[in-house]
């Protein structure tokens, strides 16, 4: 599988997501809310809203603010109204980006995207231009210092796992959307437990991207990341991490 964001793994070393914790707050509880309002309250029965609660105790979120999101997705409480969107846009040297947002403002949030791609080179593109070159699947993460590689492996394919991949100092599982919960119980079933699991938009194939392009590029991504809005940003760029240390 090509399968694997180097945005991600970029993520990570640089530790550029979710620096704000408030703001990182924010975002999980918007997520819990559309989860539970699109799929219903019960986690048992509702893939999303049990992955998102999930991420949430992993940021150590308190559990009051847990089930008052869940609350307020189902009409229980009063909450805002909360739009899914996904923007298609193009970044420096050609990188296609999918940007997944949750917001109570589309017009707002497009034209904060807009300033944001005029500055770094980029541009908005129409529905449908780049989505095609990502596939929705579910990933697991394991800290790869934790467990040998081979039982790893072994333990992943044995629970329905369709591809699994040691990425820096993680190991990668990647899964079908339908089977992320299954695979992390079958993981935890063996004494394997994740760092963190989602569901993610993995590049088919990735486009490299090379010098001024790959530090303005990384610069969006941050920016796009930081915004209140954004849930989620995919990317399809290759570049060499270790020439951006200075980015």
């Amino acid at each position: 599988m090509a399968g694997h964001s180097k945005w991600k793994q970029i993520k990570r070393k640089k530790a550029v997501t979710d620096a704000r914790r408030g703001a990182h707050f924010t975002k999980l509880i918007k997520e819990i809310t559309v989860a539970a309002r699109s799929g219903g309250g019960d986690p048992a029965g509702n893939a999303r809203l049990r992955t998102a609660i999930d991420t949430a105790k992993q940021a150590n979120m308190p559990l009051d603010n847990i089930e008052r999101a869940v609350k307020k997705g189902t009409g229980a409480l009063e909450g805002v109204q909360y739009e899914e969107i996904t923007y298609e846009a193009y970044g420096p040297g050609g990188a296609a980006i999918l940007i997944e947002v949750t917001t109570d403002n589309p017009n707002r949030t497009v034209a904060d995207f807009r300033h944001l791609f005029d500055r770094h080179g980029g541009k908005l593109a129409a529905s449908g231009a780049v989505a095609f070159q990502f596939d929705k699947r579910g990933q697991v993460y394991l800290d790869a210092s934790q467990y040998e590689e081979d039982a790893a492996l072994e333990a992943a394919l044995d629970a329905g796992a369709a591809d699994f991949v040691k990425e820096g100092d993680q190991f990668i599982v990647t899964t079908a959307v339908s089977d992320l919960h299954a695979v992390q119980e079958a993981l935890k079933a063996k004494g394997i437990v994740p760092e963190s699991a989602e569901i993610a938009m993995i590049p088919k194939s990735t486009v490299k991207v090379e010098g001024k392009n790959a530090e303005t590029l990384v610069k969006l991504m941050e920016a796009l990341e930081e915004h209140d809005d954004v849930s989620k940003v995919s990317s399809n760029f290759d570049v060499d991490f270790e020439a951006l240390a200075g980015v």
